[in-house]
């Protein structure tokens, strides 16, 4: 019973005992301390993490040429969230690396700025990748070879579509239908001339088209003929459009492919914002641009798909259209794709004997040209679009043209009045005594290309003469000298995707094969063509405040070039593109 009733004592005891002992109070004291140091460490992790100080990447040991006067040269760059952080000596930046950070050395590398092609057709230039290539051909008969390759790859009926001959480079004659009708009688053919003002259809594709001897010229074009009056197959200007509706239009796939190869050519070029004029044509009022914003661009970029910045231009005819989508949405539809303006043709192509001049060309006497736009029609166009804002580029390439545009964007300012428009004359190739002072005076954007000049200088010197041609083509330091601002771009499918090798060719003014120098009192300096590719190609648009230059705020697209020698390269302009970077993530190679 004691034993028992013990028991039951020590029994009740414990019931009795206090739930918290002193072991286990400590214990609860410990882990909670614990926990609360855990939190403590994980607190300040993520704050240390994702605070606005913190960067995902630091640039290190490099030669940055930062295109910001306020800031031209530094060593490191800090990058978060895609945006540049801060830009300067490493020192400076110590402070914004923490964990995660990726630091990358590159080993007194040259970094600039993302390059911005300021004037090229993409998803076009694209397409041209998927079609026949013709550019760089020196021999007719090397055309017409690959030619006869491409029919024997396609069924009866389909259509050989592609472009990019010169026919310069063979000695000047123009190819004719006779050329590869014997070679393509079942299949309709379309190729178009590099400069895209002229192109060749054989005669199978003529006689679709309706284009027969009594075919009159349509304003702003030419229909080629023999002597007797025989369609030669060759059409110029807005004389294509009597042939483009009778090639079916290509597939949404087709064109979305053209984006991403066209893509990864400019990438690998270095070349991460472009202005896309689109695939219209001189004087033509067909709107594919439109159908690309809505069926490429906008698929893309809901997609995930978008690699490079796309400005892109419409036709001027459709203001009122940008007008509207600018109202909705604003000009920057998202980070990849921006409205840009309007387009318009003054003239044809110097290739084409289509560029409008004050004089007559030296191998046709009677020929001045083509106004492929009739001046009424383009001052209404152009005024009603500058009085509400959107921005306006013309096309215009003889030093007549360029006079014409001058002069009627002198007259809409002064009736719209003053403020930031930052109108743009396209390739402003061929400009007459004077001129190059009003793009200065006038404030006009001199969008120039160039790698047009070394197709240029054999042909301008013989559809011009020499004077002419020494006097007035591609004047880029007449126009900086005249406080003019350069944009520079490719016009590719022109010429190739290549920022380097314009930077060369505006440095140098001079290619392999020649012994002299073209204009060499026309050469700019490195510092002026590097500006032309960045921070004034991103004014000419408006997207200077996102991107153009490396600059803290701005989105982070860079280039690594492969040289680590400045004096080389300010002296040589010579350098490849070691990698591009969109966004602060390496996209090439």
């Amino acid at each position: 019973m004691c034993v028992r009733r013990e028991r039951g004592l020590l029994s009740l005891e414990r019931k009795h005992e206090p739930r918290h002992s002193p072991k286990l109070h400590m214990k609860a004291v410990l882990v909670s301390a614990s926990l609360a140091l855990v939190i403590a460490i994980l607190v300040a992790w993520f704050q240390w993490r994702w605070s606005p100080m913190v960067a995902d990447l630091v640039v290190t040991n490099a030669l940055v040429f930062t295109s910001d006067d306020s800031l031209p040269f530094a060593d490191s760059i800090a990058v978060r969230h895609g945006t540049i952080l801060r830009v300067g000596n490493y020192s400076s930046l110590k402070e914004v690396v923490g964990y995660g950070t990726k630091e990358l050395n590159l080993k007194g590398k040259i970094v600039v700025p993302g390059f911005i092609d300021s004037h090229l057709h993409l998803i076009f230039g694209g397409l041209q990748l998927m079609q026949l290539k013709l550019r760089g051909i020196n021999k007719k008969d090397e055309f017409v070879r690959r030619v006869k390759e491409a029919v024997e790859n396609r069924t009866p009926d389909s259509w050989i579509l592609g472009g990019g001959w010169n026919n310069d480079l063979w000695g000047g004659e123009l190819p004719t239908a006779s050329l590869i009708d014997d070679i393509t009688p079942h299949n309709p053919v379309w190729l178009s001339r590099m400069d895209g003002h002229m192109g060749l259809a054989n005669s199978v594709a003529l006689k679709l088209a309706g284009i027969t001897n009594s075919s009159e010229d349509p304003d702003g074009g030419t229909i080629m003929k023999t002597a007797s009056g025989v369609p030669t197959g060759l059409l110029i200007d807005s004389a294509m459009n009597l042939l483009i509706p009778f090639i079916p239009e290509l597939s949404v796939d087709e064109r979305r492919e053209a984006l991403q190869r066209a893509s990864n050519l400019a990438l690998m070029r270095g070349v991460t914002t472009v202005v896309d004029f689109g695939r219209y044509l001189p004087g033509s009022s067909v709107n594919l641009p439109w159908e690309d914003f809505s069926d490429v661009y906008q698929w893309a970029d809901s997609s995930g798909k978008m690699r490079i910045r796309v400005c892109i231009f419409f036709p001027l005819e459709t203001w009122s259209r940008l007008l509207d989508v600018v109202n909705k949405v604003g000009h920057a539809v998202s980070k990849w794709i921006y409205l840009g303006g309007v387009k318009a043709f003054a003239d044809g192509s110097l290739g084409s004997n289509s560029a409008l001049f004050h004089e007559p060309y030296v191998d046709e006497p009677q020929n001045y040209g083509l106004q492929v736009t009739d001046y009424e029609k383009l001052f209404n166009l152009t005024f009603a679009a500058d009085n509400y804002g959107l921005q306006v580029a013309i096309h215009a390439i003889g030093d007549r043209a360029n006079d014409w545009i001058l002069n009627m964007y002198e007259s809409v300012i002064s009736k719209n009045g003053i403020r930031d428009r930052r109108f743009r004359i396209e390739h402003a190739q061929h400009l007459a005594p004077g001129a190059a002072d009003r793009f200065g005076e006038l404030g006009i954007i001199a969008s120039v290309q160039p790698e047009h000049l070394l197709d240029d200088l054999e042909s301008a010197t013989k559809k011009l003469g020499f004077d002419r041609a020494q006097k007035g083509s591609y004047l880029f330091r007449s126009l900086l000298n005249s406080n003019a601002q350069l944009a520079f771009g490719s016009d590719w499918p022109v010429t190739n995707i290549n920022p380097l090798l314009g930077i060369r060719t505006a440095m140098k003014r001079i290619s392999p094969a020649w012994e002299n120098a073209w204009n060499p009192w026309e050469s700019i300096s490195v510092h002026d063509a590097l500006k032309a590719y960045t921070i004034s190609a991103a004014r000419a648009c408006f997207l200077d405040s996102d991107v153009g230059s490396i600059s803290p705020g701005k989105l982070a697209d860079f280039v690594v070039l492969s040289t680590d020698s400045w004096d080389n390269f300010a002296s040589e302009g010579s350098a490849s593109v070691e990698a591009t970077y969109v966004a602060g993530v390496q996209v090439y190679p």
